[in-house]
């Protein structure tokens, strides 16, 4: 459905985006990510038909952006980090207006806001002035007018910036349902969302795309020790940890910190700990005949991936990449 090829924008002297090029396919859901600066919104202006590249192609459900620039905003949903957003307008006018100017009939209108306003829960604040509304439900608004046309393709930058914790969640469900049925194109510095959202992740850094793939497959490439979760029942951690360091595979280990691994290890009455091991030596094999030789109960022992973070740091730090040249 979204197609760049070796598509590069630059402002004046000053390059953006350098050379990407990569394809979103129909029905995926695939994380943008990127440090600020780093090309994500310049990408994503590009592939709404905001702005032109400088160079390469970039079509959406086959349409190119720049011939066939109104063909493809009919196609596509676009929700801008800052959303504009009508302030004076209550949630339902502001919402008809959208519709009218993105060709819709009123009677397309009429028969598609009720269930555009119901999917993004905004109920009971229909008749409210846009003004009035939280950051929360101003987002939830935005959601809406990108949605309300039907498109098959979702482009969203930041979609839970600068609201609570409580409607991060809330808004997050809402993606998640929307991707059932569509094409996205995701962009966020909140990596959890990312990881629970998207199969599929691209990493933007300095312009270019230096990552694409599953994140679990980018933790396999890019992981140095193996980390694995342990769980024990009888066992000090002073003692745990040194009979650990004793085994040659092992690189070293800790208490497991996680809250909700503390939380559970409480409730459970056990001890939880990681294990970084060196990779392709059969640590967890070493690990286990050491707990059974100490005379600790083994309740879990489990590889651990990287985290979506890790993979972030890892790729877009100078220090990382430099070592990569």
């Amino acid at each position: 459905m979204i197609k760049i090829e070796h598509m590069s924008k630059s402002y004046g002297p000053y390059p953006a985006v350098i050379d990407i090029s990569f394809e979103v396919l129909k029905g995926e859901i695939v994380g943008f990510l990127g440090p600020n600066g780093a090309g994500k919104t310049t990408t994503m202006r590009v592939v709404t038909g905001f702005t032109p590249p400088t160079e390469g192609d970039v079509t959406v459900g086959g349409y190119d952006v720049v011939s066939h620039s109104l063909d493809v905003r009919r196609h596509i949903g676009y929700l801008p980090e800052t959303v504009p957003l009508y302030l004076d307008m209550t949630v339902t006018d502001y919402l008809t207006y959208m519709g009218e100017i993105r060709g819709m009939n009123s009677s397309w209108v009429k028969e598609r806001l009720p269930k555009v306003i119901e999917m993004v829960r905004l109920g009971e604040y229909r008749n409210t002035l846009v003004g009035r509304l939280s950051k929360g439900y101003r987002q939830r608004t935005g959601i809406a007018q990108a949605i309300l046309h039907e498109p098959d393709v979702l482009v969203m930058d930041e979609p839970t910036i600068g609201i609570d914790p409580i409607q991060v969640v809330e808004t997050r469900e809402l993606i998640s349902d929307l991707g059932e049925n569509h094409t996205m194109l995701l962009s966020s510095h909140i990596l959890p969302e990312v990881s629970a959202i998207c199969k599929r992740v691209l990493v933007i850094n300095d312009g270019r795309i230096v990552a694409d793939d599953k994140p679990d497959d980018l933790s396999e490439k890019l992981q140095h020790a193996e980390r694995i979760e342990v769980s024990v029942r009888g066992a000090e951690a002073p003692a745990f940890i040194n009979a650990m360091r004793d085994i040659s595979a092992v690189v070293d280990a800790r208490s497991d910190q996680r809250v909700s691994v503390v939380q559970k290890a409480a409730r459970e009455d056990f001890s939880p700990f990681i294990v970084d091991a060196r990779p392709n030596v059969q640590a967890a094999e070493q690990i286990a005949r050491s707990i059974i030789d100490n005379g600790w109960g083994l309740s879990n022992l489990t590889p651990l991936p990287m985290t979506l973070e890790e993979i972030f740091l890892e790729l877009t730090t100078e220090e990382n990449l430099g070592e990569g040249e």
